[in-house]
């Protein structure tokens, strides 16, 4: 679950595009997977325009987890405060018509395990 001050940031058709958290004097930044952005406390205006520019495309993106067999390429099927599913992407696997690709649930905010590729 998302600690109680991180502040929840929509853009202007309601979609959640990540929490404004404070920090200091200024405010940090946290994507939808609860990894912070950025080096350090910005204002809150930057803050919204941050999140706003990264979007949820990049949720769309390729990722790798390791895990204690191996590295494997995966896709985010699911991400909530609760948890985060991703699904084994092996050459492209994922979105194939029928396919039934492995699933793994990953606690929120993503562990390190995960992590972006290309």
């Amino acid at each position: 679950m998302a600690p109680d001050d991180w502040i929840e940031h929509r853009r202007g058709d309601g979609e959640r595009v990540g929490w404004i958290v404070p920090d200091g004097d200024g405010f940090g930044i946290v994507d939808l997977l609860g990894r912070r952005i950025g080096d350090g406390p910005v204002d809150w205006l930057e803050a919204e325009e941050t999140l706003e520019a990264l979007g949820i495309g990049y949720l769309a993106g390729r990722y790798e987890l390791t895990t204690d067999a191996a590295v494997r390429r995966v896709r985010i099927g699911e991400v909530s405060t609760a948890r985060i599913v991703v699904v084994a992407d092996d050459f492209g696997s994922a979105s194939a018509v029928g396919a039934d690709p492995e699933r793994f649930e990953l606690p929120f905010p993503a562990p390190q395990t995960l992590r972006r590729v290309g």
